[in-house]
């Protein structure tokens, strides 16, 4: 299957406190069938979206997404799954 690759750098910048915190950054690759560039531009056309709003929840669901395709056999992925599709029907609703 062709996929989209795309490579993640997640940096801790500081701790609930406001700390700076000097962990490593967590990198990874993350495949996907979807551009998420292109979800995370139809996120921002939402009403009462703000474009940073639309990142996080458009990258998160994506990763969660392409992570339980990927693995549906498994339990905890398999459970979750018809909520959701109920979480993609409502994202896709005008």
């Amino acid at each position: 299957m062709k996929q989209h690759q795309f490579r993640l750098t997640l940096e801790h910048l500081a701790d609930k406190d406001g700390n700076p915190v000097t962990d490593e950054p967590l990198v990874f690759q993350a495949p996907s069938h979807d551009n998420i560039f292109d979800i995370v531009k139809l996120m921002e056309q939402r009403e009462n979206i703000t474009p940073e709003m639309a990142q996080r929840f458009a990258v998160g669901l994506k990763l969660m997404g392409e992570v339980m395709l990927e693995n549906k056999e498994y339990p905890l992925f398999a459970e979750l799954k018809p909520h959701f599709m109920e979480i993609m029907k409502a994202v896709k609703r005008k």
